[in-house]
């Protein structure tokens, strides 16, 4: 039987933040991961991938980005290198190619972790597997003619992995935009299923948008304060591109790529696609909401003195949305592939600890389950906008750490007191 104070589940940013704190409170720990450190970064399929924030963007508890290129976006396999180095510094105790199977309530009111290695005990338990664990596919792609090849952006490689001829991309946030700007220059014909989407431009007033949302505080806009917590845990990713130094991926700028905009995907039948109406109101919105971060900016642009108007007249394109396509006969359109970028879920089998709720997420509140020693990191807006991002894990981290030296604390005082 193996001890810890705290096990962490997951070696990802997440994990590696949360094991740099409990080092520094001097608690002793374990990081589990299946695979190695950075695993999911390292191994990603999709070639291109970057990321969507500045490298200066990369901040993480005792550690940030000190390469060459701060204003560029790493490659996945270069996050993975950066996460790796971070380990190392931080001498992270984390024990690779260990799989959790079974998370169980311990007779002591601590944990029973079960891994492929043994069994570890423990006071506390901070799952760290991240928020993008398994893509997610409507209901309605298992009616889909089997003779259409079907991916989602952990299986899409590169345009030249797919069969030939035009795709079907179902998604308008970062990676089906990502992706429709990808096949497009390619040469390839790309139909856009657009949903409700969160457009900004790449740079604003000759800065990269991150630095503005940075600044004007959107990132870091803690979810206590939005009127519509649940509703913002569902809020589109941003249409947001780091290949080729980074370049606007919005529709307006996907269409002058001859991208094909269609409406929100309703249903399937074979090799017919079902659209619907909503693509000028999904844009109008999407618009509305960029004119009002346009204006923040604006305002904090005029007090602290930044005057250029570079980049500011691209931000206000619209998208042209004349016409509804009702449907796609999709071999008739010359379309043999669909992409599925709608989002992600997680996938908990392992976890014998009644937090779930009826979707299967973890219930907490600010990473706190509640059972009593069981927390989260790395969740999308677990406290703030970007708590999934490397630049905010490190704050929920803080708090997740900070209830654990606490319960830590209450459990010494109880032991004491009962001797």
């Amino acid at each position: 039987m193996n001890r810890a104070t705290v096990v962490i589940i997951g070696a990802g940013q997440a994990g590696l933040a949360t094991s740099h704190l409990l080092a520094d409170a001097g608690v002793e720990h374990v990081v589990l991961e299946r695979g190695r450190v950075a695993a999911r970064w390292d191994g990603h399929a999709w070639r291109s991938l970057r990321l969507l924030t500045p490298n200066w963007l990369s901040r993480l508890p005792g550690h940030r980005y000190r390469g060459t290129d701060p204003n560029g976006y790493m490659r996945a396999s270069e996050v993975a290198d950066y996460l790796r180095s971070y380990a190392v510094r931080s001498g992270a105790p984390v024990r690779q190619g260990v799989e959790v199977l079974a998370v169980r309530g311990g007779g002591d009111g601590g944990y029973r972790v079960e891994t492929t290695n043994g069994t570890w005990t423990a006071a506390a338990v901070v799952v760290a597997t991240g928020w993008c664990d398994v893509s997610r596919r409507p209901a309605a792609a298992s009616g889909l003619d089997g003779r259409i090849e079907q991916l989602t952006p952990a299986t899409y490689r590169d345009p030249a992995a797919l069969p030939d001829g035009g795709v079907l991309v179902v998604g308008a946030s970062s990676s089906g935009v990502q992706i429709a700007d990808e096949l497009a220059t390619a040469g390839r014909r790309v139909v856009l299923a657009v949903g409700s989407h969160s457009r900004v431009p790449r740079t604003y007033r000759g800065r990269d948008i991150c630095w503005w949302l940075d600044a004007v505080g959107s990132l870091g806009r803690r979810i206590d304060e939005h009127p519509y917590p649940a509703a913002v845990r569902r809020e589109p990713s941003l249409q947001l591109s780091g290949q080729r130094g980074g370049r606007d991926v919005d529709l307006p700028s996907l269409q002058e790529r001859e991208v094909v905009l269609a409406g929100r995907l309703t249903g399937i039948d074979g090799r017919r696609v079902r659209l619907g109406p909503g693509l000028a109101a999904a844009c109008d919105a999407a618009d509305a909401r960029l004119r009002r971060l346009l204006r923040r900016i604006d305002m904090l642009a005029g007090r602290l003195g930044i005057i250029s108007d570079v980049d500011r007249e691209p931000a206000h394109r619209a998208a042209r949305t004349a016409g509804w396509l009702p449907e796609l006969d999709l071999p008739r359109a010359g379309i043999r592939s669909v992409v599925w970028a709608t989002g992600y879920q997680r996938s908990y089998p392992w976890l014998h600890v009644p937090v779930l709720d009826e979707h299967g997420e973890i219930r907490h509140v600010h990473g706190s389950t509640p059972a009593a020693g069981l927390h989260v990191v790395g969740m999308r807006w677990q406290t703030r906008r970007n708590s999934s991002f490397l630049d905010g894990v490190g704050d929920d981290a803080r708090t997740v750490v900070s209830t654990i030296l606490a319960d830590l604390g209450d459990r010494a005082r109880r032991v004491r007191s009962a001797a």
